[in-house]
């Protein structure tokens, strides 16, 4: 049995080094953000270098966020071929320790990892870009800028006989405050007979508030109109959980936000395939540190060269792309969210394991 001192020093060396990794990556992916916030903000009004810089480090944690599997990789081959270079494993094993055993401090580093991406980065990260993209569209209000990131998918009404479809160049609070709105009143025979050019519009309790209105018919010239109220029968819950994207929802709110979507009748696979990706977190860390150990362990003793690195950072990478890959299948419902999670971190932490007993035991 592997003694508890042993057990902190491999477990201290593994956090420091994950530490250093996350430092250094952090202050790439920051300085990266800001100099590309800078290129593409820059001219809008109401831009400051401070903002910029703010803009960036709320962007950071879920940049982060999409790093941390494959750090880890990174992290846990790092450490293993330290320790074995400077002949820490070989006295380990002289001990009698198997692979099984000193290996453990690593698997419960990246169990921690795991969570601790799950439970504090991620709902930061949704907090983050959130506050973001307020931060970008007043900017882009501001400075008239009709291009922006939070285009609004078309969205359609029946309210009584009035059949309307709208669209937005870009929403705020949800989904229900647009800007740069249009929108397209049909008769029963699907034909166009209003068309309405607002500067803004806000959803009131029954009805759009429209601002700034012209007004087109087909058999009267366009009129322009201060304010015009549009019925409606859209509920603020129902566009906020039609536009919600499941990166910017928090771990701890997934799941009312699934109930309530279901309530409004609005798919659920991408809210539940991102509630699976950050439960299933800590054991895809914990794959990522098997396969890690698979190509580490005998760096030294084997005399083996950079290619059994590289193959390892190759199947580490191929695991992150599947695994990316499958949840966008189950994020469309062509695989049950479950199955599209879970699948890869059960396979990657089988074969990582039976390359250890291959490698270790015969």
């Amino acid at each position: 049995m592997i003694s508890r001192t042993l057990s902190w020093y491999f477990f201290k060396r593994y956090i420091i080094t994950a530490l250093w990794f996350f430092l250094g990556v952090c202050g790439i992916i920051f300085l990266a953000d800001f100099s590309e916030t800078s290129r593409r903000m820059s001219n809008f009004v109401g831009y400051t270098v401070p903002g910029g810089l703010l803009m960036s480090a709320l962007r950071l944690p879920l940049i982060f966020q999409q790093t941390v599997p494959t750090l880890t990789l990174f992290i846990g081959m790092t450490t293993l071929i330290t320790l074995n270079r400077r002949s820490e494993l070989v006295v380990a094993r002289a001990a009698g320790l198997s692979v099984w055993q000193f290996i453990m401090p690593f698997v419960a580093g990246a169990f921690l990892i795991g969570l601790f991406a799950t439970m504090a980065i991620n709902p930061l990260a949704a907090w983050g870009q959130n506050q973001a993209s307020n931060i970008e569209t007043d900017w882009r209000k501001a400075s008239n800028a009709e291009r922006s990131s939070n285009f609004l998918p078309w969205l359609r009404q029946i309210s009584k006989d009035d059949d309307t479809i709208i669209g937005a160049k870009s929403y705020t609070k949800g989904g229900s405050e647009l800007n740069g709105v249009v929108l397209f009143h049909f008769d029963r025979n699907a034909r166009v007979i209003l068309r309405q050019d607002a500067a803004t519009a806000t959803l009131e309790n029954g009805y759009w508030k429209l601002n700034d209105v012209l007004e087109t018919r087909s058999d009267a010239p366009p009129s322009r109109k201060p304010v015009v109220e549009v019925p409606t029968n859209l509920r603020k819950e129902f566009l906020q959980e039609s536009l919600a994207k499941p990166d910017s929802v928090a771990f701890f709110d997934i799941l009312r936000k699934i109930e309530v979507a279901r309530s409004f009748g609005i798919s659920t696979k991408p809210l539940e395939t991102q509630f699976h990706s950050l439960l299933s977190m800590p054991l895809l860390l914990v794959a990522m540190t098997l396969i890690a150990a698979t190509v580490s362990l005998r760096f030294s003793r084997m005399a083996q060269s950079r290619s059994v690195i590289l193959g390892g950072i190759v199947c580490g990478f191929v695991l992150y792309v599947v695994t990316v890959l499958v949840r966008a299948f189950g994020s469309s419902g062509v695989v049950p969210p479950f199955v599209a999670v879970w699948i890869p971190v059960v396979v990657a932490m089988a074969l990582g394991a039976t390359i250890l007993l291959h490698q270790e035991d015969g």
